[in-house]
């Protein structure tokens, strides 16, 4: 994922922005933004959730009209109103939310919002010529239902490439991507970057990648332009620091700053001692299939002690979401069993778990950790609801006081209580979610993908709190797929594949390879550690 290499003198301007302001209310989203893109070169845009970067984008792709500011295509001065518009003058967007629909294949989700008449075969042929053409391979009939997150994200890009554009803006591309896909998709663009001389703007929260892979970078915050670097010339500390206006410790915003494993393992971690006690959490041969005979779980064992925070390791796919499932009551398992403080807790019983004290920060904050459409008070009232209603009934004043609490005690960035928990960035939204879940006192909490679409900001806060959390003596089972996280985080590491558990070592013990080993399903590794 090297950086684009621009020839000497500098490429032609395509695309300039001055003075781009657009307000929500009081809120000023984008104030006095300056940015150019130019042809063949990859551009950068860094910043916390809700600097700005994605209302500039909007702004320069019609779905958002500025209160103040000009647009320069080629030179030429130009007003973009809508998409369709900006797909005329040759900018593209693949969004951080996809927009496909389901239901429908590939090539139906390409054909979606063409004129005139559909014809199956010359559509299908352009979805295959395209792939072929960037290397972006997928079946065109698949149904998208069935599709990986890297392949619906191909799919997004084909229908962004079939309007050929010269501007092509990705927003948080990786932001549910694995480490391959992610390959892959900086492969795609750093050929269309030298073949086709696009001008790219790379919307993104991770330092790493943006200094791997872009020519220039402009750094936003709090809605404004705070420095503009050549890529080459800058580091991930410096970056960080703009990003968030202070220093940021390399250890706790790992996953964001993108420093290596090496660089972030120094540390014996924290040593916890049982003192006789059975573990807080306790998995035991856990085994479930899926409906169609997929093996999920084979066998998975760990545990989890009071003050330990035990990291789950692995490639995504190996079995992460379902111990997720089971823990928030969702699957039951087809043998094995779940314990806590020694004593069984029922599978799939809802409610169980929770009663028993498990809490779980689920994967996806949108899917099923908050209601974006209810507002901050209500969400954070959601797990303790019964407690706060008499004879069926809400009491709207403990609800409020309850959320004035948390908002203040967990410095959630929000206006006021009532205010839609959708309108919040997503490091607010995740702060919200951890809010609620420690507002139970729960024994065990189990954060799973904790920090993922979060700024660094977000995560070296996320971090902070997890740590306070097993310092007060709650066991953290940190489920992961990003290794600096795991390795800045964690007390203990397990390996997971295939749904069990191959692999097992204390933080102060971590061996890179011996850990890429275990990841890629080398039971030899562990026999030999």
């Amino acid at each position: 994922m090297d950086g684009h290499n621009m020839t000497s003198g500098e490429p032609p301007i395509l695309l300039e922005l001055r003075g781009m302001t657009k307000r929500y209310g009081p809120v000023i989203a984008c104030d006095d933004v300056a940015f150019s893109l130019r042809r063949g070169e990859i551009h950068g845009v860094l910043g916390e959730n809700g600097a700005g970067k994605s209302t500039l984008m909007k702004m320069l792709i019609g779905l958002a009209l500025p209160d103040g500011g000009t647009i320069r295509m080629d030179g030429e001065p130009c007003r973009i109103v809508d998409p369709i518009q900006a797909a005329s003058l040759g900018i593209g967007m693949v969004h951080q939310h996809y927009s496909l629909v389901d239901a429908l294949t590939v090539w139906e989700n390409v054909a979606l919002g063409e004129k005139g008449s559909l014809a199956r075969e010359t559509t299908r042929d352009r979805v295959v010529g395209i792939s072929q053409r960037y290397g972006l391979e997928v079946d065109p009939d698949a149904p998208v239902r069935d599709l990986t997150a890297g392949l619906r994200q191909r799919v997004e890009i084909i229908k962004c490439l079939r309007h050929e554009p010269r501007i092509l803006i990705l927003d948080e591309p990786t932001s549910v991507l694995t480490p391959e896909e992610s390959e892959q998709l900086f492969e795609v663009l750093g050929e269309g970057v030298r073949r086709e001389g696009w001008a790219v703007a790379l919307v993104s929260h991770k330092l790493d990648e943006v200094l791997q892979a872009t020519d220039r970078i402009t750094i936003m915050r709090d809605g404004r332009v705070v420095e503009q670097v050549v890529t080459a010339e800058a580091d991930a500390s410096s970056l960080a620091r703009a990003m968030v206006g202070r220093p940021v410790t390399l250890r706790a915003g790992a996953a964001a700053i993108g420093g290596s494993v090496e660089q972030i393992v120094a540390g014996p971690g924290h040593e916890v001692s049982s003192d006789g006690r059975p573990p807080l959490l306790e998995i035991a041969d856990a085994t479930l299939r899926a409906p169609d005979g997929a093996v999920l779980l084979d066998g998975l064992s760990l545990e989890v002690r009071p003050g330990e925070i035990v990291g789950v390791a692995g490639v995504e796919g190996n079995g992460q979401t379902p111990i997720s499932r089971v823990l928030s009551s969702l699957l039951t398992l087809d043998a094995g069993r779940v314990m806590v403080e020694g004593a069984p807790i029922p599978t799939g019983k809802a409610g169980a778990m929770a009663a028993a004290g498990i809490v779980v920060i689920p994967a996806d904050r949108h899917a099923s950790g908050c209601v974006p459409e209810m507002s901050v008070a209500e969400n954070l009232a959601l797990s303790s609801m019964p407690k706060m209603a008499t004879r069926g009934i809400l009491r709207r004043d403990e609800i409020n006081a309850h959320a004035l609490r948390l908002i203040d005690e967990f410095d959630i960035h929000v206006s006021s209580p009532d205010a839609l928990l959708g309108e919040l960035s997503g490091g607010n939204q995740q702060r919200v979610v951890l809010a609620r879940a420690m507002s139970v006192d729960p024994k065990v909490l189990v954060a799973h993908q904790p920090t993922r679409g979060l700024d660094v900001g977000a995560i070296e806060y996320i971090g902070e709190r997890l740590r306070a959390a097993a310092d007060g003596g709650i066991g953290v089972l940190l489920i992961s797929t990003d290794l600096g996280e795991i390795a800045a985080l964690t007390d203990r590491i397990v390996v997971i594949y295939r749904g069990a558990i191959i692999g097992e070592m204390a933080r102060s013990e971590l061996d890179i390879e011996h850990l890429g080993l275990l990841l890629g399903g080398s039971v030899e590794a562990e026999g030999a550690a």
